[in-house]
Parts: C-alpha cells; sequence; structure tokens
C-alpha cells in the first residue's frame, strides 16, 4: 500500500513539475530581414539590425540559458529574394524569428514562408493594413504602424482644418495602394472628395508629370502615398515647383525623421503625418535614443528601427516566458504579456496579431522653431490606440472569425 501510495506521489510530482526548457538547436536565432542598400535603407537598414543588437544585450546576451545570435539579410526590395532569404535561414540556419521586413509585397512574400514553416514574423517596416486583415496569420506580429492608422489620423485633422479636397501620389506597390485606400475611406467618412489620383513607378527619380496632374486637379490637399527616397523627392519638386507656394498643402501618408532630414525643414515644413514614435517625446525616449544614436553616427531613430527593438525585446520575453521557442507556444505567450518597449508601456496585442498602440499626429518644424539636431517635430495630439487602429470585427481576419 505505501509503496502504491509513493508510486503515486511520483507520478502527480511528474505531471505538475515545470517541463524543461527547450532551445531549438541550443540557440535562439533571430533574422533582420530588410533593405540594406535601396530606397527604404534609412528608414530601417544598419539601423534595425543596431536596434535588434541593442535590445538582446538588454536582455543580457542569453535566453533559458542559450545564447542569441543575430542574422541580417538584404532582401533588396524584392518579394522573391525575401521569400528566399526566410526560407534559406529557417531551412539551413534554424532562425526562429524574423524581425522589421520593410516594403508590404516582400512581407507578404514572407510571410507565406513564416506562416508555412511555423515561424514568428514582426512587422516593424510594412505598412499595409492586410496583414491583421486578410492576411493574418497566428505567427505574424504586426508592431509599429499600419497604412489604417496613418491614414485615420492624417486625413481627419487635415479635413478638419479645410482641407476636404484630396489628389492621390501613389506608389505603384502593395503598401502605398493599401496607404491610398485606407487614406480615401477616411477623406470621405470626414465629408471630403477624392478628384483623382496617379501611380509613379517604384523608387522614381522625376515627378514632375505626376505632380503637374495633382497641381492641376486642384484638390486642397496632395496626399503622398509612398515612402522612403519616393517621399524625399516627390517633397523636395513640389517644392521646385511652387506647388505648395500656390496654396496646395502635401500629407505624407507615411514619412519618418529620416526623411525629413532629408528634405530638410525649409522645404518640409508644415508637413502634417502621424506616427507611433519620436525621439524626443519623454525621457525614456531620449535615453534609448542617445544610446543608439552613439552607434548610429549620430542619426535619430525612425519609428521602425524602435519598434524592431520593441519586438526583439517582447519575443525574448515571450520565450523567456513560455519556456520554449517553439513558434505556437511563443506566439500565445507573445498576445498575453503586456507590451513594454520604452516608448509604450501595458499595451495588448490583439488575436488579429495588431499591436494596438498610440500614435501621435507630428508638424514638421520650421527653420527657426529647431534648436537642435534632430528637432523636427511638434507634437500636435495624442491618438488612443483603439481609436487610431481599425476595429478587429471589421479587418476580416480568419482567426477572429473563429473564436
Amino acid at each position: 500500500m505505501i509503496g502504491k501510495l509513493v508510486v503515486t506521489l511520483l507520478s502527480s510530482l511528474v505531471l505538475v513539475a515545470p517541463a524543461a526548457a527547450q532551445v531549438s538547436d541550443g540557440i535562439v536565432r533571430i533574422g533582420v530581414l530588410n533593405d540594406q542598400s535601396g530606397i527604404f535603407a534609412d528608414l530601417g537598414g544598419q539601423g534595425s539590425v543596431i536596434a535588434a543588437r541593442m535590445a538582446v544585450e538588454d536582455a543580457g546576451g542569453t535566453v533559458l540559458g542559450k545564447p542569441i545570435a543575430i542574422v541580417v539579410g538584404d532582401h533588396q526590395n524584392k518579394p522573391d529574394i525575401g521569400s528566399a532569404i526566410a526560407r534559406g535561414w529557417i531551412d539551413t540556419q534554424g532562425v526562429d524569428a524574423i524581425f522589421d521586413v520593410p516594403a508590404s509585397a516582400t512581407a507578404i512574400a514572407v510571410q507565406d514562408v513564416t506562416r508555412d514553416k511555423n515561424k514568428m514574423l514582426f512587422l516593424s517596416g510594412p505598412g499595409s493594413s492586410d496583414f491583421t486583415g486578410k492576411r493574418c496569420s497566428p505567427t505574424t506580429v504586426h508592431w509599429t504602424y499600419d497604412s489604417y492608422a496613418m491614414a485615420n489620423g492624417t486625413t481627419r485633422a487635415l479635413v478638419k482644418q479645410g482641407g476636404d479636397t484630396w489628389f492621390f501620389l501613389t506608389a505603384d506597390n502593395a503598401g502605398s495602394h493599401a496607404q491610398e485606400k485606407d487614406a480615401t475611406e477616411f477623406v470621405k467618412k470626414a465629408g471630403g472628395t477624392v478628384r483623382g489620383a496617379v501611380r509613379h513607378p517604384f523608387a522614381t527619380q522625376d515627378f514632375s508629370s505626376f505632380l503637374l496632374r495633382a497641381q492641376s486637379s486642384g484638390a486642397k490637399v496632395i496626399g503622398l502615398a509612398n515612402a522612403g527616397s519616393d517621399t524625399i523627392t516627390s517633397v523636395k519638386q513640389a517644392n521646385e515647383f511652387g506647388i505648395t507656394q500656390g496654396g496646395q498643402r502635401l500629407a505624407s501618408l507615411l514619412m519618418f525623421i529620416t526623411d525629413v532630414h532629408a528634405i530638410g525643414l525649409r522645404n518640409g515644413q508644415g508637413l502634417v503625418f502621424t506616427d507611433s514614435f519620436y525621439w524626443d517625446m519623454n525621457d525614456k525616449t531620449r535615453n534609448w535614443s542617445k544610446r543608439f544614436m552613439e552607434r548610429h553616427n549620430g542619426r535619430a531613430p525612425t519609428s521602425v528601427q524602435a519598434g524592431v527593438y520593441g519586438a526583439v525585446r517582447h519575443y525574448l520575453k515571450a520565450v523567456a516566458a513560455t519556456g520554449t521557442d517553439e513558434s505556437t507556444a511563443v506566439a500565445r505567450t507573445v498576445k498575453e504579456l503586456l507590451v513594454d518597449d520604452f516608448w509604450s508601456d501595458g499595451f495588448k496585442i490583439r488575436p488579429d496579431g495588431r499591436l494596438v498602440r498610440d500614435m501621435y499626429l507630428f508638424q514638421v518644424k520650421t527653420p527657426s522653431e529647431s534648436k537642435a539636431p534632430w528637432d523636427y517635430y511638434e507634437v500636435l495630439a495624442r491618438i488612443p490606440g483603439d481609436e487610431a487602429y481599425r476595429p478587429m470585427s471589421e479587418g476580416g481576419c480568419p482567426l477572429v472569425n473563429q473564436n
């Protein structure tokens, strides 16, 4: 009888004892996949790699007693290259999670790979709101912003100020199409009208014909549905053609501090846009950004780069809390833990993969208003996350429909 009792107790202990930590290959491998040399290199590029390394260092360099390794890939903004790198990382290098991936078309291709391979994907760079809509995946998190939230804040503010007629200058790619689509809906909801749109080739150098069509539309606001060097070039050439001096206003649907730096305050002053991060918002953002700038030739971090840091930190916390780097289990924990990425505390990741963080409406300062290097933004308003992002019930995510 005593023997049976001992066996029963031992069996119970086995059942309730926590499982031993399990890390595939004995290393947690993180892949930073982005544009290292082209149109989006400034907003992500090496800056995102630096941010990921900072996150690993701040985590102590290990998780579950195992080392953390970072691999880096340049997808060149080409879906076939991006997907090939992702597949090779997972199949031959044991990469557990992929981060950043600007350019929505490339991110879509990479997401197809991570979905098929059951690996985590944290998107900081791409903007399409479809990643938490019809394309949602159990192991994908959209971390920093999306086209819905960006368009929501900017269009509503400008229509309210009298900018009730719009014309869109749109890059011919998936992410920019999403920007135009979301912005068009918000303009109409706010009581405005859209007079037309023109699409330009990706990474073009001459916007003259596109800008002239926008100018001739007579629209009060020209919405720039593009990013990176396309945004920079279109703003500079709009000023050269006297479009803003003629009374029309430019509104960027996706702008980063590196864009403003390249445009210059003289050309960029007065631009209104929405984003989730600014390095000079508070003591926490300033302290982290100072560390980043010391490593990145004095350049201020973009929201994409800050987002990579936050996403890597959150992923490592989830691995530690889960006791394994197996993606299905980690994905559940990722959505259970509150997010604390040094500028956004206490936010949650929804079942569709959307991190619902606060957004901010910014305006570019005039040259006289700027008092220091990278002192470029004035904060016009904070937009609570539940107001900024599309309601989960409207996104069409199959994961939500199954719940």
